[in-house]
Formats: C-alpha cells, sequence, structure tokens
C-alpha cells in the first residue's frame, strides 16, 4: 500500500488557496498615438489609428496579444466548446452528395468525404433520353481538398463547363482576401493552366468553347470595373470594357438559354445592362438600355424575346417583355404587373415555361407560366414560416423547376416540380443524425412594433415545452443592410442552443427587402437608424412578451450586422446580457472618408456620402466606434480575420482597444482573431468553420449560465 505523508490534505489546501490569489489576466493596452483627421473643419483625435498598419510588427504584436489574452480568459471554456463541436459535427452526414442537376449531356453534382475539409466536384454522362445513370463513369472536375494541400485557406470563386462540354473554367483564392486566379483545366487530360489572370471576380463561356469574358477588380479599391476577353487559342487578354463611374460594379454571365452574354453594371440604385450574341464573340457588346438614375433592370431571353424586370413605375419591380430588336420602353408588353405588396425577385425562363420568384410577408413564393396554355400555377409550401430558393435548374429545356426548401424545424429540402402539372417530388432531405425529429420544436412568425408603428416580422424557433415567463434564454440575431433579406433557414449547429432550452429569433429588421423595396429604403441612407431602433423594439417586445429577459438576452449580427451589434450596445447596454459582433463595420467615418478603401465609394448610395456635411453628421451620430463612452457594456466577443478584404481587421480592433479603455464594469470583451489566412466567412475548411462555430456557441451560452 501506497502510505501518503499525513500533510497531504494541508498541502492541497494551501495549493487551491494560492490559484485562489492568482489575479486574472490583464487584457492588452494599445498603446495611443496621436493622429489627427481634419474633418468638415474639425480636428478629431484617433489614438487608435496607427492599427490599420498592416505590416508594422507593433500592430501584429498587439493583435496576438489580444488573442493570447482571449485564450487564457477562455481556457476554461475548452471541455465545453470541445463537447459542443462532437455534438454538432454528431449531427451531420460527413460523407454525402448533392442532388445531381443535369446541364447538357452530363449530370454535375458535389460529395464530401468524412475527414475531408472540401467537396468534390464531380460530374457522370447522362443515360438514355437523358436520365440519370448512376453507374456511369465519375468524372472529378475539382477536388478541392487537393487544391488546398499545403494551404491553410482555399475559397472556389465559381466554376463553368464550357459548351463543348471540354474545359473547365475555375477560380480559386488562397489569401481570404478575395483575390481570385482564373484557370482552366483540360478535362480529358487532367492538365490544369497557369493562371490566365488574377482578380477575376466573374466570368463566362462564349458558345465556340474558346473565348472566355472575365471581369477583374481594381487592385486598390477592390471594385469589379473591367471586361477582358481572352482566346485561349493562343490569345492575349484584350480589354472590352472599363466602368469609369466608382460607383459601379460590372459581373458578366449568360442567360438561361446560353444565347447571350450579359454585362451588368450596378450601382446601389441604378443597372445598366450590356449583351451580345454568345456565338459571335469578336462583336461589340450592346446597352440594352440606358443607365438612367434610379431605374433598375435585369433581363432574361427567351425566343427572341428579352424578359425586363424594372423598377420604372414599379417601387417593387414588375416584369416586361420586349422584340430582341427593339427593347426600348415603347415596345415593352407587360408580363407581370407591379403589386404594391409584391417584392418580384427574379425571372426564369425555360423553352415552355416562365417561373417568377416573389417575396410577400417576407417569405419566398414561386409562380409559374405555362407558356402554351396561358396559365399560371403558385408553388405551395407546406408551413407558415420558411425559405425557399431556386435551385438551380441550368437545363433550358427542363419541364421540372428544382427549387430548395426549409425552415426552421425542416432541414434542407431539394424538390422538383413539374411546370406542366404542379406535382411536387422530393429529391432529397439533409438528413440530420442523431435522432433528430421536427416535431420537438416549435417556429412561428411574430410582429414586433417599432416605435413608429412599423410592424417588424420576427422569425422564432423554440424546443417544445419552452416557459413564456421570461425565464429562458433567447439569441436573437438581425442583419439590416443592403436590402439582403434574411432567409427563416434551418441550422444544425442551432439546435445545440434550442436543445439547452434558448430561443432563437430572426429579426427580419428594416433596412433588408423582406417587405419590398421600401423595407430597404426606410433603412438606408438618412434613414439608417430605422435599422437599430426596430432591433431594439423588437428586443424589447420579446423580453416584454416575457419569451426572455434582458440578463438572458444574447445578441449577433456580422459584417453590417456588426455595425448594428455597435451601435444597439451604444445606445442600449442595459437591454442585452451579451454580443458577439462578427467581422464588424464599426468604424464608419473612419472607413467612409477613405475612398482608397475597398467598398468605400460604391458604399456611398447605402450609407451616404460624409462629404456631405448632413451625410456625415447622420452618420456619425450612429457609428460604433465614435459614440463608444464611459460606462457598463454588456459582455461582448468580436470576431475578425486578418485578412479579411470586406470589413478592414482594424475596424474591431480599434473598437476593441477603445472600449477597453471606458467600460466601467467587469464584463469580458474580447477580440479573437483569425492571424492565418482567412477570409470575411472566416476559416475556408468545414471543419475548422464548425470549430470556431462551436467556441462561439459555447460563450455565448456560458454568458446565460448554460456551461455543459
Amino acid at each position: 500500500m501506497i502510505q501518503f505523508p499525513v500533510h497531504l490534505p494541508l498541502l492541497l489546501l494551501a495549493c487551491v488557496n494560492l490559484m485562489a490569489t492568482v489575479p486574472a489576466p490583464k487584457p492588452p493596452a494599445a498603446p495611443r498615438k496621436a493622429h489627427v483627421s481634419l474633418w468638415h473643419g474639425e480636428k478629431v483625435e484617433d489614438p487608435w489609428f496607427w492599427l490599420r498598419e498592416k505590416t508594422n510588427p507593433e500592430v501584429v504584436a498587439y493583435l496576438e496579444a489580444e488573442n493570447a489574452y482571449t485564450e487564457a480568459m477562455t481556457a476554461d471554456l475548452k471541455p465545453f466548446s470541445e463537447a459542443l463541436y462532437q455534438e454538432m459535427l454528431g449531427r451531420i452526414k460527413q460523407t454525402d452528395l448533392s442532388v445531381p442537376v443535369r446541364q447538357g449531356a452530363f449530370y454535375y453534382y458535389s460529395r464530401t468525404e468524412e475527414g475531408k475539409q472540401y467537396p468534390i466536384q464531380c460530374r457522370r454522362k447522362a443515360g438514355p433520353e437523358g436520365s440519370y445513370d448512376g453507374k456511369a463513369a465519375e468524372e472529378i472536375l475539382l477536388d478541392q481538398n487537393e487544391l488546398a494541400k499545403g494551404l491553410k485557406f482555399l475559397s472556389l470563386g465559381g466554376m463553368a463547363v464550357s459548351d463543348d462540354d471540354r474545359t473547365l473554367l475555375f477560380s480559386t483564392d488562397a489569401t481570404g482576401f478575395r483575390q481570385y486566379k482564373l484557370f482552366t483545366k483540360d478535362l480529358a487530360t487532367g492538365a490544369v493552366s497557369a493562371p490566365l489572370a488574377e482578380r477575376v471576380t466573374s466570368f463566362a463561356w462564349a458558345s465556340d468553347s474558346r473565348h472566355v469574358f472575365f471581369v477583374t477588380e481594381d487592385a486598390v479599391t477592390k471594385r469589379s470595373d473591367q471586361l477582358w476577353r481572352l482566346d485561349l487559342k493562343g490569345g492575349k487578354p484584350g480589354l472590352v470594357f472599363a466602368e469609369k463611374d466608382e460607383l459601379y460594379r460590372i459581373g458578366v454571365g449568360r442567360t438561361k438559354d446560353r444565347k447571350y452574354l450579359l454585362l451588368e453594371s450596378q450601382s446601389t440604385d441604378t443597372w445598366e445592362t450590356r449583351y451580345l450574341d454568345a456565338s459571335r464573340p469578336e462583336a461589340a457588346f450592346q446597352v440594352l438600355l440606358p443607365r438612367e438614375k434610379g431605374h433598375k433592370y435585369d433581363v432574361e431571353h427567351r425566343d427572341g424575346t428579352f424578359y425586363i424586370r424594372t423598377n420604372r413605375d414599379a417601387k417593387n419591380f414588375r416584369l416586361v417583355t420586349a422584340p430582341v430588336a427593339t427593347p426600348d420602353p415603347s415596345h415593352w408588353t407587360t408580363f407581370l404587373p407591379h403589386r404594391a405588396d409584391v417584392l418580384i425577385e427574379g425571372v426564369e425562363p425555360f423553352q415552355d415555361f416562365v417561373v417568377v420568384a416573389e417575396k410577400r410577408e417576407g417569405l419566398a413564393h414561386f409562380r409559374i407560366l405555362d407558356v402554351k396554355a396561358g396559365t399560371w400555377k403558385e408553388v405551395a409550401f407546406p408551413e407558415s414560416v420558411y425559405a425557399a430558393f431556386p435551385g438551380g435548374t441550368p437545363e433550358y429545356t427542363s419541364r421540372a423547376f428544382r427549387f430548395a426548401y426549409q425552415s426552421m424545424v425542416t432541414p434542407p429540402s431539394v424538390y422538383d416540380c413539374d411546370m406542366a402539372s404542379g406535382k411536387q417530388t422530393l429529391l432529397k432531405q439533409t438528413e440530420v443524425l442523431g435522432g433528430y425529429d421536427k416535431s420537438r420544436y416549435v417556429t412561428e412568425r411574430l410582429w414586433a412594433t417599432a416605435r413608429d408603428g412599423a410592424k417588424v416580422p420576427l422569425s422564432v424557433v423554440y424546443r417544445r415545452g419552452v416557459k413564456r415567463d421570461g425565464s429562458a434564454p433567447l439569441f436573437l440575431y438581425a442583419y439590416g443592410s443592403y436590402g439582403y433579406g434574411m432567409p427563416a433557414a434551418f441550422s444544425i449547429p442551432r439546435l445545440s442552443l434550442l436543445d439547452r432550452g434558448m430561443v432563437y429569433v430572426i429579426a427580419h429588421i428594416r433596412g433588408g427587402n423582406e417587405l419590398g423595396e421600401g423595407w430597404h429604403d426606410d433603412g438606408m441612407l438618412m434613414k439608417k437608424m430605422n435599422t437599430f431602433t426596430d432591433f431594439i423594439d423588437s428586443a424589447e417586445f420579446l423580453v416584454k412578451g416575457r419569451w426572455t429577459a434582458k440578463d438572458r438576452l444574447v445578441i449577433e449580427g456580422g459584417s453590417a450586422g456588426g455595425l448594428l451589434m455597435g451601435a444597439v450596445t451604444n445606445l442600449r447596454p442595459d437591454l442585452f446580457k451579451a454580443v458577439h459582433s462578427a467581422v464588424p463595420f464599426v468604424d464608419v467615418m473612419n472607413t467612409m472618408m477613405d475612398a482608397s478603401l475597398p467598398l468605400t465609394v460604391g458604399e456611398y448610395l447605402e450609407w451616404g456620402n460624409p462629404n456631405e456635411k448632413a451625410a456625415f453628421d447622420y452618420m456619425r451620430a450612429y457609428s460604433p466606434y465614435d459614440n463608444l463612452k464611459q460606462g457598463a457594456y454588456p459582455a461582448i466577443l468580436v470576431t475578425t480575420s486578418f485578412n479579411d478584404s470586406q470589413v478592414m481587421y482594424w475596424e474591431p480592433a480599434k473598437y476593441v482597444a477603445k472600449l477597453r479603455t471606458l467600460k466601467t464594469d467587469g464584463n469580458p470583451l474580447l477580440l479573437k482573431i483569425k492571424m492565418d489566412p482567412a477570409g470575411h466567412g472566416g476559416a475556408s475548411g468545414r471543419y475548422d468553420a464548425l470549430r470556431d462555430k462551436a467556441f462561439e456557441t459555447a460563450w455565448m451560452l456560458r454568458q446565460v449560465g448554460i456551461t455543459k
């Protein structure tokens, strides 16, 4: 028998007491360095301006110190984070296959393999009469795992197969800064070309399978501004079009029937399209309708006719048709009139049918026209709160329309809808492992009343049995910018919140397009404050309705949604228990006053031009960084990437550095920054991204007392 000294318990007690007196790590303090900006005659001091010096070793050292502090402050969270990661991973079918989709002589699909970070892009030869033949030899187009070997980050920008099915065009970024290089791959030999071009943002084939068109971005501002044409048989890229107006970005693509190449120039409020016969790649693009301030339109083609979605005399768009030879308004024929309560989001023409995507009261709808019969059908959905998207039906001659459907309780599902009969066929529903039972969960739509009387839709999901007595923790998410509506979509990681009794809510605040174009207009420019007050009013509605309580309410938003987090935390720090602010756009004035930064000038039409005093004053009144003040704040986790090109790392870094000098509470303020290559969306590998999600989830849960 081993004999222990009789004094061991006292020794252990002494060790425990010693550990108890070890002080918590001190947060990093970014040095202050004098910097003064002159804005509209006012001198504005910014002692943390120097943090934007990306190559400065002192900057890197500070950021690494922040990471080390976060690591120390969350060290005890690791077991919970790892348990959540395994729980989330355990619900995912790691080896899986997408639903094959026909394009020409092949069926295309992607598949994943357990243990591999990235999908594998494949195709098989179609069987008799275009049927899918699962026994046909698989051809691997791109194995992203092979492409990513030796890299810490890999993003596939896009891929397109030539009309003769022989050559693949694809782009990749290995930096996280969205610097995509364009390549070709010979699908017979497997040979991959040297980069055809760099900083490529979109591309398309001509129908001769020889000429390619691609768009490149400006090296400084990252504005997509130049269209190039390249003859793959020995030619050099030639500049076809340069967009001089800094408010516009361009992109190139093909019509559904592949007859035309389309070059779109778009600003926030004005769109213009040029078109070119895809069989005549060396000809000149023609302007469909010259740009006209405030006119937004886009185009599709079917049977010699352009289908034009236009907002002229139609706030939420209408559809008109026009002959290719004379597409001007004097030759327009109304195809689908404007309706004030319906947003027309897109049109997809087929040989015998036309599908229109619409949005009503924040929900997607699809209407199908049988051209020969002249009759319309609407695709029916089974739930009152859901998300639905066109699922990609590249074959123009198809008689089935593919769409993706899900809700906050229904896993992602892929359907084919027979456009003649309306019959729906479920092709696949994402399998959620571990015995997921949707009947254990409830989703519903609530409407919060904003302070000006506007009704704000809320999408809610929770586990059945949650009490409405204010005791439940609640996770409130929102975005509210650029006219991007947030879908009421399914999430496997979210189940880890719901199963621990947390209610999850998406607030569809103004700035998105859930209730039409006017919903965006009322949350931008000189009405941007509506975005922030809508969120606050939604939170107060949920507290008043006893869905939760202030000390049980956590919030999250990313990018422009990170701006939202900063603004509402400044306005109502007492209302929230904890905040996760991801890649947050928080240093609004410094960014918007610097026209050399990526995205800035093109954003004037969304946020305002701060060179104009009225806009400057309005933006400054809500800019999170500029409105930090001394006082108590909720627990805050800020996450970002050193190589983010959309919101520069220094915005969240400066925000945290400044807030550290002002907060009077003992709540955590943490900055977690990926120093390795990573992008605006974080890690590129699926397992890496899931680990990040598990950490963030664990941190948020702990703030409301849930630790297992």
